[in-house]
């Protein structure tokens, strides 16, 4: 009871977030260490893709029409289907349609499926990453208790629940966050946020006349290069150092005083 031993997961994170806190632990370490415990707390209802979403090819299809269906979507795998949408034939990789180019005469769309991995909705995504880890599979289908099709999941899904969003060739791009702001009211902030955006998101008006960013504003302050752990004062915040190399500093946990 005396230890200051965490006794559940909230003391646990508790505990990791005051390890960031003190420098012992990077914002992106913290981040995935969270999403690698939240990750046995969700099950694969929370992050599979719709069924309505699913970009599903009929088999009887003509190979144009597949061939257009898989240049206009720009995924890499596709559920291919029977008469009907939860008759699930199998998986449809994009580069085995490479060797029809120029022979179209004998494709046979049923002669390249692999096989389809179908899981139910209430599949634990810890479970569920470690199944597609020992199958090599990157995809599968997942089914209702009436056994038909729900929606689908990737290994992606799971892995951006741990590492954050992970964009690809064929995402738009969004500009990364810089600020984030925690539970208790406190804000974890890059070193590039301009003062303007901080000012706007946290309700502050520092002066942005001779400083562009957080991290410059923040460093003046200090009067030299801070560590990691290091903290400062600027009117009613206090700017404690999160993350810091011998070039600059990166990060700030921001506490309203």
């Amino acid at each position: 009871m005396f230890s200051g031993e965490p006794r559940n997961r909230d003391e646990l994170i508790e505990e990791l977030r005051s390890a960031q806190t003190n420098g012992l632990l990077s914002v992106d370490t913290l981040t995935m260490v969270e999403g690698a415990i939240k990750v046995t707390e969700l099950s694969v209802d929370d992050v599979m893709v719709p069924r309505m979403q699913i970009v599903m090819l009929a088999a009887e299809s003509p190979l144009p029409d597949i061939l257009a269906a898989v240049v206009e979507s720009g995924h890499s795998r596709f559920p291919v289907h029977g008469e009907d949408k939860d008759e699930i034939l199998g998986i449809l990789l994009a580069k085995d349609l490479l060797k029809y180019f120029g022979a179209a005469e004998h494709f046979d769309i049923r002669a390249i499926l692999r096989p389809a991995v179908l899981i139910p909705e209430s599949m634990r995504l810890n479970v569920l990453l470690e199944e597609f880890r020992l199958t090599r599979n990157h995809m599968a289908l997942v089914v209702n208790e009436y056994g038909g099709v729900a929606g689908l999941v990737t290994i992606e899904d799971v892995l951006e629940q741990i590492v954050g969003e992970i964009d690809d060739e064929h995402d738009d791009e969004e500009e990364p966050e810089l600020m984030h702001e925690q539970p208790g009211g406190d804000w974890l902030v890059s070193a590039l946020t301009p003062i303007e955006d901080f000012n706007e998101q946290a309700g502050t008006d520092f002066s942005d006349e001779e400083y562009d960013t957080v991290g410059g504003m923040v460093t003046a302050e200090f009067g030299h290069l801070p560590e990691a752990g290091e903290e400062v004062r600027i009117g009613d915040y206090l700017f404690h150092v999160t993350e810091a190399d011998d070039r600059r500093v990166q990060a700030f946990r921001v506490v309203k005083q």
